[in-house]
C-alpha cells in the first residue's frame, strides 16, 4: 500500500491525483444535491452528455494513464507522461462518451425546431429573402444568432422584432415575418 501511495503522490501522477480528489469531492457534493448535472460536454465535440460526467471521466482516465505511464517509464523520460496521459485520456473519453449519450434523455437536448414560434431581433443591417441574421432567446435563457430569411417583399431592419415561423432544413435558416408587439 505504501508503494501505491508513493506512486500516486510522486511526479507525474500527483498532477492528476490532485484533480481526481477534486472530482471525488465534486461527486460527493452532487450526491448531496447542491449541484446539478445540467451543463453540456460540447467542448469535447459531443453534446448531450453532462460536462461533469465528461470531465470526471477525462480526469480519471488521465490519472490512470499517468499511473501506468509512471510505472512503465520508471527511470525514463517522466516529463512526457503527463502529456501522453492527457492526450490518451482525451481520445478515450471521446470514444466512451458516444455510447454514454444514450443514457441521457433526448428531451434535455436543444434543437433548431425549438426556436419556431419564438420572437427574434434582427442583428444584421437588414433581413431580406436572401440574407439576414437574428438573435433569438431559448426557453432556458440562452441566446443564439441564427440565419433568417423573409418572405415576399418583407424587409426587416436592424433592431426590428420578427417572428420565427418555420425552419428550412435544406438551407439551414429560419423563415421570419414582421412581429408587432401589443404594448
Amino acid at each position: 500500500m505504501t508503494e501505491f501511495l508513493d506512486t500516486v503522490l510522486r511526479f507525474p501522477t500527483v498532477i492528476f491525483t490532485f484533480l481526481l480528489v477534486v472530482v471525488v469531492a465534486y461527486w460527493l457534493v452532487v450526491a448531496t444535491g447542491l449541484f446539478e448535472l445540467d451543463d453540456d460536454a460540447a467542448w469535447l465535440g459531443l453534446g448531450g452528455v453532462p460536462g461533469g460526467v465528461a470531465l470526471s471521466l477525462l480526469i480519471a482516465l488521465a490519472w490512470l494513464l499517468a499511473l501506468i505511464g509512471s510505472q512503465v517509464t520508471s527511470g525514463g523520460p517522466l516529463a512526457v507522461v503527463p502529456f501522453a496521459a492527457a492526450a490518451g485520456a482525451w481520445l478515450a473519453t471521446r470514444g466512451l462518451l458516444v455510447p454514454l449519450r444514450r443514457l441521457f434523455p433526448e428531451g434535455d437536448r436543444h434543437s433548431r425546431g425549438d426556436f419556431v414560434g419564438q420572437m427574434c431581433v434582427i442583428r444584421t443591417g437588414a433581413a431580406t429573402p436572401d440574407f439576414g441574421q437574428a438573435e433569438v432567446t431559448a426557453a432556458d435563457g440562452s441566446s443564439a444568432i441564427v440565419q433568417v430569411r423573409t418572405t415576399g417583399q418583407d424587409r426587416l431592419a436592424r433592431g426590428d422584432n420578427a417572428l420565427i415561423f418555420e425552419y428550412d432544413k435544406d438551407g439551414e435558416f429560419f423563415w421570419v415575418m414582421p412581429y408587432e408587439s401589443e404594448q
